[in-house]
């Protein structure tokens, strides 16, 4: 048996059973299994790797740790709260076009921290009680929020498994907004209108009206949404105009909108509310730290090109099947650790195959969809804990909608340059 082999083995042997055995942190389980691969390989304790490991992602903590703060400040100023009573309230009488804005309202937070968990926990926590009174059951409420959050998660402009693939090939994360686009909306919206448009078609629309809060929306007017819409502006100009608006970079913008929603909406403690939002970050932060831990020492011990080696050599059919199959399944521990220890090597063995930013994209997103994998299911496990149900009742209606958005990815996989005009 090959050392490469003996080592990635011993390196995903610790860092499983440190997860599921030990009960350990993902991010503590994959510093472990490093440590396990590299004394292995003969090359000690590894600390300088593990150093500099800890620091390869350092541009996206920035990202999503800015990106927080963000969400959990117009949170508590209430825009969210009077967004969602405002959609409802303005598109009752449409309910499919209500549906599928509450949908996106699930998945905002996630499109700017790059982040499931926070997506189910923040807008998906405050939608969740409107579509259970619009009939939908509990389950497929679990569902949507799941699914949600998930396309969230892959969807511009934070999609951080596609930054893990593209930095592991030295690509620039840019042009991947269309791509992801694509990807994300139309499932989203089949998504949500699947689930639960029959049962919105029969809601009981007074009973939903009155129990909304719109005393927020009155009491700040307009105003309340401008970080909203300041940060759209700010993200649209600094791509539209790349050399008029100056670049201000994301951790910049979402600092400035932070501000902005001081003064629009709701009174709060604002070092409170920036450590609690912080302190919800520790845990995915501490998850890049420890992928990138992983990959260095993958990297150092040669079990990186040993992957890419043996990705290449496998047959078109095969290395297809091993995407859709082995993508999401490795989800089940981290949707990160799949970009970064399986995403590189199959965007090294697709190169050849079309355009690189379409298939990273496909690629980031079948490893999003791993967070709806048990036992770890992130996504699918605070959503069904939302509706206060076990998550196999989620699961089962999230089980379709899956296979048929890993599908979707596989299409753009099988033909990259056909869709090339959205880069």
């Amino acid at each position: 048996m090959e050392i490469e082999l003996i080592v990635l083995l011993t390196m995903l042997g610790v860092f499983l059973a440190g997860n599921f055995l030990l009960k350990l942190p993902v991010s503590l389980s994959m510093v472990l299994g490093a440590v396990g691969g590299a004394l292995v390989a003969g090359q000690g304790f590894p600390l300088r790797h593990l150093f500099e490991g800890t620091f390869v992602y350092v541009d996206t903590f920035l990202i999503i740790a800015s990106a927080m703060v963000f969400m959990t400040v117009i949170e508590a100023s209430g825009a969210l709260e009077a967004l969602n009573a405002a959609i409802v309230h303005r598109f009752h009488k449409v309910p499919a076009l209500m549906l599928v804005l509450l949908m996106l309202m699930v998945m905002f937070p996630g499109m700017v921290t790059g982040s499931s968990t926070a997506a189910v926990l923040s807008s998906g926590a405050l939608v969740a009680p409107v579509f259970l009174m619009l009939g939908i059951p509990k389950a497929k409420v679990g569902a949507i929020l799941a699914l949600g959050a998930i396309m969230g998660m892959a969807a511009p402009p934070v999609n951080i498994p596609a930054m893990l693939i593209a930095g592991g090939v030295d690509m620039p994360y840019i042009g991947f907004e269309g791509p992801l686009l694509l990807l994300t909306i139309p499932g989203a919206i089949g998504v949500v209108l699947a689930l639960g448009y029959k049962y919105a078609r029969k809601m009981d629309r007074d009973t939903v009206l009155t129990s909304l809060n719109t005393d927020i929306a009155k009491q700040y007017g307009v105003k309340i949404y401008l970080p909203l819409a300041l940060l759209v502006v700010l993200l649209v100009l600094t791509r539209a105009l790349p050399g008029t608006v100056p670049n201000l970079g994301m951790p910049l913008i979402f600092a400035i909108c932070s501000v902005a929603a001081m003064f629009t909406g709701r009174k709060f403690k604002v070092l409170e509310t920036v450590r609690d939002a912080i302190h919800t970050t520790i845990p995915v932060l501490g998850k890049l730290v420890g992928v990138g831990m992983f990959i260095q020492v993958m990297t150092l011990t040669g079990v990186r090109g040993y992957i890419v080696i043996n990705c290449l050599s496998l047959g078109p059919v095969l290395l297809y099947l091993a995407i859709c199959l082995a993508m999401p399944a490795f989800g089940a521990v981290s949707s990160y650790g799949a970009a970064s220890v399986l995403g590189v090597p199959f965007l090294l063995a697709l190169l050849a195959s079309g355009n690189q930013i379409i298939i990273a994209a496909a690629l980031s997103f079948i490893c999003c969809l791993g967070d709806l994998m048990p036992p770890t299911a992130l996504a699918g496990n605070y959503a069904a804990r939302i509706v206060e149900l076990k998550y196999s009742r989620v699961l089962v209606h999230c089980i379709a909608p899956f296979v048929l958005l890993v599908l979707f990815g596989l299409v753009l996989l099988l033909w990259p340059n056909a869709f090339a005009f959205l880069v």
